[in-house]
């Protein structure tokens, strides 16, 4: 689709056009319209205007694009109408200002990434997706393509990001570290590690600053660094300011604000309102200890905060139109591909899959237990029909991993080769008892039942690589999860661990959509929650 056509349709907002007649999808079956949706007394209408088997392309009018946070409460509640979907949000408070709200699988998890945009330029980025959802109604299609198409075209941008930023913040790295004096000046700047290790400790420091100020938190001033360096500029050579933006402003900010728990009418004066940061990354350092005559002049804290602004920054996972958009994810990617002896530099990184597993298998179902520990007078939450094991029947496969219900909503289209080997329960004890030369006149061997079972299975049912013996064993586990779910035959925490279900997902729409005595007790365990772990030999209490 050329760029004319596809901004004539952004224009006028005609997304049924567009997917209908440009990207192969369908008209919706059925009534179009879904029931309401009320969050905070807030009613949100969607409209399907198109749908490619069963994945729904659906549109409401907002007085106000939905935040990241709303947008999950949103999530948790249209999921029950539409598990797969692409939402349209349109703000009827300014003209072309719409946002393409999409769950995509991350790891194991589901996410929300947001496209958002107020003018045709800004959609373009849009358009250069399009490709992955584009269908030929030629084709035999499954949901499972579709979904697939959608993951790609919403969720594979965050990686070129990634890598992109932390390409140039090794060149802000390199720059940075040739403005610090201070600190072994008699070192050549590429041997001064000293040197290179703070330049590390000062550009974490500002990032996660970056991230705080564009919630506002600092001060409510979103560009409040930029702002803040322009205004010593001006204000040095006079008695207030009279030394660089990093030792008359930068090192108070740090110690006496975001690591202070109370600041004084002075600080606030000065500084303006900052919050307290209890988390260790504004201590001072062991390098602030060793060398006292640190300074970093203020062409640094220019060349680097004009990279930064070149980025938005997010403590979300959503990504926008510009292509640009920075989520904290990134520190921890910075932190594996920046810092190598990592235990001697004080610093640790463990990867996401790690730190996911530790959170599923772990920390989450400890949480579970101790709400239903200090449960026993609040309503019955966690008896067999109440609302959380109520919830959990009335999911469906909603928190069934996608891995394991791949190919199970066509587990009743298998070829006839591969079905004829499925044994059930009435002829199991038959053909596992009975001697091949005393089965009945016409029955046929299992292993020559079975004979295809040894070979690959299509793209449409198995995983990559899985053979058919495979691909039938999960489907068949995939069913009699389903069945227990559905007949409530799953009343503990632990069985999420058994069964290997979404206990993330889980946790997430029982908070959403739970009532505030239910949040309040999850909340209280939380806080009571205390973690022992070991990184590199030390043991760490979290």
């Amino acid at each position: 689709m050329n760029r004319n056509t596809f901004n004539e349709y952004i224009f006028d907002a005609n997304y049924r056009g567009l997917f209908l007649s440009e990207l192969g999808w369908n008209k919706p079956k059925g009534n179009s319209r879904l029931l309401p949706i009320v969050i905070d007394n807030n009613e949100y209408t969607f409209t399907c205007v198109a749908e490619k088997n069963g994945l729904q392309v659906i549109v409401t009018e907002v007085d106000a694009i939905p935040t990241n946070s709303l947008a999950r409460r949103i999530d948790a509640q249209l999921r029950k109408q539409a598990q797969d979907y692409i939402a349209i949000y349109k703000a009827s408070n300014r003209q072309g200002h719409h946002a393409w709200i999409v769950p995509v699988k991350n790891v194991d998890k589901r996410d929300l990434v947001s496209i958002e945009y107020v003018t045709t330029d800004q959609a373009d980025f849009l358009r250069q997706k399009l490709d992955f959802i584009t269908f030929n109604n030629d084709e035999k299609i499954t949901i499972v393509d579709v979904k697939e198409g959608v993951n790609r075209a919403f969720a594979v941008n965050s990686e070129k990001i990634t890598k992109d930023f932390y390409s140039g913040f090794k060149k802000e790295h390199t720059a940075f570290t040739k403005f610090i004096t201070g600190i072994d000046d008699n070192i050549a700047v590429k041997e001064n590690r000293n040197k290179q290790w703070y330049a590390s400790v000062m550009l974490n420091r500002l990032m996660f600053c970056y991230f705080i100020q564009k919630k506002g938190f600092l001060d409510g001033n979103v560009n409040y660094l930029r702002d803040k360096l322009d205004w010593v500029r001006q204000e040095q050579g006079k008695d207030r300011f009279f030394g660089s933006f990093y030792k008359k402003f930068l090192t108070q900010l740090f110690s006496d604000g975001l690591n202070a728990p109370k600041h004084g009418r002075e600080f606030v004066d000065k500084f303006g309102r900052i919050p307290y940061l209890n988390g260790g990354m504004f201590d001072t350092h062991q390098i602030e200890r060793d060398y006292a005559d640190i300074d970093i002049a203020d062409d640094a804290f220019i060349s680097l905060f004009a990279f930064f602004d070149k980025w938005q920054w997010h403590l979300d996972t959503r990504v926008t139109a510009s292509g640009r958009d920075i989520n904290p994810d990134v520190l921890g990617y910075i932190f594996e591909q920046y810092i190598n002896d990592r235990a001697s530099m004080g610093a640790y990184y463990t990867k996401e899959d790690i730190t996911e597993y530790i959170g599923r298998n772990c920390i989450l179902p400890f949480l579970f237990d101790e709400v239903k520990r200090t449960n026993k007078d609040d309503g019955g939450y966690f008896t067999s029909n109440g609302y959380v094991w109520q919830t959990l029947r009335n999911s469906g496969d909603r928190y069934i991993f996608d891995a394991v219900k791949k190919g199970y909503e066509v587990f009743d289209e298998l070829p006839e080769n591969i079905r004829r080997g499925i044994i059930t329960d009435a002829m199991r004890n038959e053909y596992s008892e009975t001697p091949i030369k005393d089965l009945p006149e016409g029955h046929v061997p299992l292993a020559e039942l079975r004979s295809d079972w040894n070979t690959r299975t299509p793209e449409q049912w198995g995983l990559p690589n899985e053979i058919w013996r495979e691909t039938i064993e999960r489907l068949q586990r995939c069913k009699e999860i389903l069945h227990k779910i559905e007949s409530g035959e799953i009343t503990s925490i632990n069985d999420f661990i058994t069964y290997n279900l979404d206990i993330r997902s889980f946790a997430h729409e029982l908070l959403a959509q739970g009532d505030s005595r239910f949040v309040g007790r999850f909340y209280h365990a939380l806080q009571e929650v205390t973690i022992l772990t070991k990184l590199f030999g030390k043991i760490v209490i979290i």
